[in-house]
């Protein structure tokens, strides 16, 4: 009860931050404002607010997880972040420089632009939401493990109370995002990602002497008694997995659209460039987060057959620590991995279905006003969406974020490679980005090709790009002969 007490007392006060971030009215007066701060963050808060967009509770729960389950397979993260952000070096700032310029708040507004093309934004709006939806409900099992391990012993349905405090905490974060849009999670992002470092470390480092006697030993014992958590094997989760997954998630990583989101809220190009320099610092924690669920694995191998193996790490937590209070900051840091990267994740897919599903498909007309109080509205509704799906799906959210990564890097012809290539055409993107997404699904329930499906989906993309684009060269270049982007400096 100490320990749910503690952690129930400092979420409650970081949400209270989050309301006070938008004390201000200017938070809320524009789109700009309010989905991405007015483009006014500096260095140290975009490395925060980005670092709490990309480590969230499938890092923390995700991958202990994976480590407890799978084993080595689970390292392909590692590589991964390391690969993605030489891609965002290059990308981002070039994205962020002409969407200032002419006040773009989304990747689907950058795509519309790109093509002068209302429809391929919107597609790439509705892959950006209906791949989200996972992500959020991801979010969901952080909230409910917390509540359920936390409260373990002090309540006769322990599940009941995590669900009831998976509402009240979800329905607050959205009152936040609601009132505060971006400067919400980016002011709590810095508690956030401040406990995760502190909380992290103290795990790291005090687990391997509480449980083996020191690190020598726990290495020792993992070598001798559990060689085949420590390499890749053929199957499921081999090395062409490893590879392509982690190929495939460094691409898809800032095609996200919370992620995204974050990046354009930089007061400059040059900020962004040196956050892609800095951020992998992240990654001294990734790989001991990582360690720690094959280290559960060793100690707690009974829960298993269970399935706690998508929340191992919070029975690491309750295994090793018996003091009320230190429990208490280690699960509200796996809370606040939840709730902060679940306010921007409903924020960014807001503005998407306001601004490149309403207002540039649906309803031309709207209002500037309209569009900003449709966005913060929608907010409860994208909520109420991933409850509904979390509560109805619990023990399928890793694999469907796994396949909504799958199909977000399917944009990455009409994001990344455009910058790239003037002379792309619009018909050849869209055949691509449909195609791929197919066969993401094809592949997932039928063909079963070896290895992570995005990466067959990315290639049927690519080849049907590549094959269909030298049929549309009229199409080419009307589209240079009118697009104000294509000859734009800042391309």
């Amino acid at each position: 009860m100490t320990a749910l007490i503690t952690t129930a007392i400092i979420v409650l006060l970081v949400i209270f931050v989050g309301f006070y971030a938008g004390r201000k009215k200017e938070s809320r007066n524009s789109i700009e404002e309010w989905s991405i701060g007015g483009r006014n963050f500096g260095g140290l808060l975009i490395w925060f607010l980005v670092g709490a967009d990309i480590y969230t509770a499938y890092t923390f729960l995700g991958l202990t997880g994976y480590g407890y389950s799978l084993g080595a397979a689970a390292f392909f993260a590692v590589p991964y972040v390391v690969l993605a952000y030489p891609i965002a070096y290059f990308i981002l700032p070039r994205i962020w420089e002409y969407a200032a310029k002419h006040h773009l708040t989304t990747l689907a507004d950058f795509a519309r632009e790109r093509f002068q093309s209302r429809a391929i934004g919107v597609l790439v709006a509705l892959t950006g939401i209906i791949f989200l939806i996972p992500y959020i409900d991801l979010q969901l099992s952080g909230i409910i493990g917390v509540a359920e391990v936390a409260g373990k012993g002090s309540f006769a349905n322990p599940h009941a109370v995590g669900v009831a405090a998976l509402i009240i905490s979800f329905v607050l974060v959205a009152g936040y995002t609601y009132f505060s849009g971006l400067r919400a999670p980016a002011w709590t992002a810095l508690i956030k990602d401040g406990l995760v470092w502190i909380v992290m470390l103290v795990m790291v480092i005090s687990i391997p002497f509480i449980l083996f006697g020191s690190w020598g030993r726990m290495f020792h014992t993992a070598i001798a008694k559990y060689p085949q958590m420590l390499t890749l094997h053929s199957g499921a989760h081999d090395s062409w997995w490893f590879m392509t997954s982690a190929l495939i998630s460094a691409l898809a990583l800032f095609m996200w659209p919370h992620a995204s989101t974050g990046a354009l809220s930089s007061k400059s190009a040059d900020i962004l460039r040196k956050n892609a320099v800095f951020l992998p610092f992240y990654n001294i924690l990734l790989f001991f987060i990582t360690f720690l669920g094959i280290i559960a694995y060793m100690v707690l191998p009974h829960l298993n057959s269970k399935g706690y193996a998508n929340v191992i790490l919070l029975h690491l937590i309750h295994h090793t620590y018996h003091s009320g209070i230190l429990q208490g900051f280690m699960y509200t840091t796996v809370a606040l991995a939840s709730l902060v990267p679940a306010s921007i994740m409903v924020l960014a897919a807001s503005n998407l279905f306001a601004t490149n599903v309403l207002k540039d498909w649906l309803i031309p007309s709207m209002s500037e006003n309209s569009r900003t109080l449709t966005a913060r509205w929608f907010v409860f509704v994208m909520t109420a969406l991933a409850l509904v799906f979390g509560l109805l799906f619990p023990n399928q959210l890793i694999s469907l974020q796994l396949e909504g990564t799958s199909g977000m890097v399917q944009i990455i012809p009409a994001i990344a490679l455009s910058l790239f290539w003037k002379r792309l055409s619009n018909s050849a993107v869209v055949i691509g980005l449909l195609g791929g997404i197919a066969f993401v699904f094809l592949n997932h329930f039928a063909f079963h090709l070896p290895g992570y499906d995005g990466f067959w989906g990315l290639l049927v993309n690519l080849a049907l790009v590549l094959i269909l684009n030298g049929m549309f060269t009229r199409e080419i270049d009307d589209n240079l002969a009118s697009n104000k982007l294509l000859n734009d400096e800042t391309m």
